[in-house]
């Protein structure tokens, strides 16, 4: 085996790390540790980035003892980071406590916030500079919300004695032994601050949502070294911090969707479907994001992207909440069980609809309950809930490119259920294309990392994408089916907004 990169990526329910070949970029080791969920109040999901941090450490060490090799740690020659995005963490820049736990993405609290700033005619101003709608996903109001929150927290912020980040950041910062407070572009895109054209944190933006600029990081690009390693159990010091990028982005990157045009979604806790546009951040007209989708040396690229906040999530909710099934990967052989979901319609709205809605106060919603629905339709009521969602957002992308979209390739957890696929292929009306890798979150990252590091001259030579499996939609339904069910939801989703 020849050296190694570690690829972190750190995600809403779970660190993965894995341990690539630096020749070849081969999974040669990997390691999962889950994330424990903190909910304080309805609508509200905090992470404690100590516990974060812990289990980074731990998958590290599980990444590398996996290998095989004693010398593994040793063999270490570049670090990726790919993390969930908006995850908010302010620190102490003394002692480097925390002075709250982590506000996720998921979170909801700042949904007052957020209407107020409307109220006040902020919105467009943000959708012109950051390329984003006032929602509380992002960041922003997530900081505001800490520093009106926490005692003391805006006078120690103004003072310069506090720091913010998104996880990326939180994780340079330890691995560097704090010696480093850093962000890249795609993760600051993220956060309602920066301006996507001159990728620098905008003194307006700031003054609006009231966040002073002495608690923010650099940002640097997607594939440089940002920092070294410094006192990490498991890794020796010096190893540089070569690759970050937010965990979609990253996605992306790992599919190779290097052309405008490309299109992959990404199905994790949530789902999130991601097109280049190339090097102009053109804003979406169908209230779709703008975004950055990495920036590499001599290159800069951008990304609309469509948010749906719930994908996996749903099917953990039947599992943990309802019963229905004991594991997630149950849920495509009962819902196999059934031709069709009956009149059964589930709007996975459990933390709010995201794009193209953005409406932070929807709630699930199941419609078309009668004495003959089972599990088994509830099951499949699930998946054509996760699929109508993407395929929403796929309209929008083809409005706002011109052109239908003719092909989305896929990956995360449940690109793996080959039942959801097919239905995606057949609601999104395009070829849908799984790559025999599915963890390309991860690999992004580790991409990036040889990149930053010098590992390889240019994008050029990173390895493409194999594919596992193309889908087409031809065992969703006869395609009158298929309109049918989408009837039913549009509307469910017109009840869910009322």
């Amino acid at each position: 085996m020849s050296d190694i990169i570690l690829a972190l990526d750190q995600g809403t329910t779970g660190t993965t790390v894995l341990a690539l070949d630096a020749a070849t970029f081969e999974v040669r080791g990997r390691k999962t540790v889950d994330v424990p969920q903190h909910f304080p109040g309805p609508g509200q999901v905090e992470h404690d980035p100590e516990e974060i941090w812990s289990g980074v450490v731990a998958a590290i060490n599980g990444a590398l003892a996996s290998t095989g090799l004693a010398d593994a740690g040793a063999r270490v020659r570049a670090i990726g980071i790919t993390n969930q995005r908006e995850t908010t963490v302010l620190w102490d820049r003394r002692t480097g406590r925390p002075i709250h736990r982590a506000i996720v993405w998921q979170d909801r609290r700042t949904a007052a916030i957020c209407q107020r700033l409307r109220d006040q005619g902020v919105e467009p101003l943000v959708f012109d500079k950051a390329g984003l709608l006032l929602d509380p996903y992002f960041s922003g109001t997530k900081i505001r919300w800490l520093l009106d929150n926490v005692s003391d927290a805006r006078v120690r912020a103004d003072r310069g004695e506090l720091a913010f980040g998104t996880i990326d950041t939180w994780l340079v910062h330890k691995l560097s032994g704090g010696a480093a407070h850093v962000t890249d572009v795609t993760n600051a895109s993220r956060t309602l601050l920066m301006d996507l054209k001159s990728l620098r944190w905008d003194e307006v933006l700031l003054g609006a949502l009231g966040i002073p600029d002495a608690i923010l990081p650099t940002i640097a690009g997607s594939a440089e070294i940002v920092a070294h390693t410094k006192g990490v159990d498991g890794l020796p010091d010096g190893v540089p911090i070569a690759g970050i990028a937010g965990d979609q982005q990253a996605a992306l990157f790992g599919q190779g969707c290097y052309a405008q045009g490309d299109v992959k979604c990404t199905y994790g806790t949530g789902a999130f479907v991601l097109m280049n546009i190339g090097a102009v951040p053109v804003p979406s007209r169908h209230r779709l994001l703008t975004t950055v989708a990495w920036k590499i040396p001599g290159e800069t690229a951008y990304a609309l992207e469509g948010s749906s906040f719930i994908a996996g999530a749903a099917v953990q909710w039947l599992r943990d909440g309802l019963g229905i099934i004991k594991s997630a990967s149950e849920i495509e052989a009962l819902a196999r069980t059934v031709e069709d979901s009956g009149e059964c319609v589930f709007v996975p709205a459990l933390t709010g609809l995201g794009a193209p809605h953005w409406a932070p106060e929807a709630r699930g919603l199941i419609t078309g309950l009668g004495r003959d629905t089972t599990r088994a339709h509830l099951a499949r009521a699930t998946l054509e809930g996760i699929a109508l969602s993407i395929a929403d957002l796929v309209d929008a992308m083809g409005k706002d490119a011109g052109a239908p979209v003719a092909s989305m390739k896929v990956d995360g957890g449940a690109s793996a259920n080959n039942l959801l696929m097919d239905l995606q292929a057949a609601l999104v009306r395009a070829r849908v294309v799984r790559p025999k890798v599915v963890e390309t979150t991860a690999l992004g990252a580790g991409l990036l990392a040889a990149l930053g590091a010098g590992l390889v001259a240019n994008r050029s030579a990173l390895p493409e994408s194999s594919v596992d499996r193309a889908f087409d939609g031809a065992s969703a339904g006869a395609p009158s089916a298929v309109e049918g069910l989408r009837a039913r939801w549009r509307k469910a989703i017109e009840r869910t907004l009322r």
